[in-house]
């Protein structure tokens, strides 16, 4: 017995020692991710530095190009203008905007329905609205209608079968919205 508690022991120690040189294998690895990655995040920055200095450059080069056969506010508000194109297409290119249909967008609207599982809306840009859970027309008598005075309660009938107007609307009487 002796000589397999002595083996349990050695057991540990190995263990240990494997689990000492795995945790520090992944730091040293998790280390030299970390160098490279915060090089490559200097060098975007500093090139999106670079960037920004070279536009300006253009920009004035344009400035001046322009200054030479207008007048100089006319040279600077035709290259603020062409800047301002250059920053909303750019814009545009980098949000995906709900006018663009996608294929899955497309799919959607084939079906009726938006990405968030509402309805589509309608040709006018207005959203169809909410269908009733109860066809109208069925009377108060029928299986699962709410009784009079609860909120989604119809309206009582108007005489003579025609259809409801607004100034059939009681103002005294409470109405519920949902």
């Amino acid at each position: 017995m002796d000589r397999l508690d002595h083996l349990e022991h050695l057991d540990k120690e190995l263990v240990d020692e494997l689990a000492q040189v795995a945790r520090e294998t992944v730091r040293d690895e998790l280390r030299e991710q970390t160098r490279r990655q915060r090089r490559r995040a200097m060098l975007y920055g500093a090139s999106g530095a670079v960037a920004l200095y070279a536009g300006a450059a253009l920009a004035l080069a344009l400035g001046l190009g322009l200054a030479a056969a207008l007048p100089d506010w006319a040279a600077a508000l035709i290259t603020a203008g062409i800047l301002g194109v250059v920053a909303y297409v750019l814009r545009g290119a980098a949000r995906p905007s709900a006018s663009r249909p996608t294929s899955e967008r497309e799919a959607e609207l084939a079906h009726g329905r938006t990405p968030s599982g509402a309805p589509a809306a309608a040709p006018g840009g207005m959203p169809y609205p909410p269908v009733p859970p109860v066809p109208p027309g069925t009377g108060m008598g029928a299986p699962g209608a709410p009784l009079p005075g609860t909120p989604g309660a119809a309206m009582p009938e108007p005489p003579e079968g025609r259809q409801p107007r607004p100034d059939d609307i009681d103002p005294e009487q409470p109405h519920h919205r949902a």
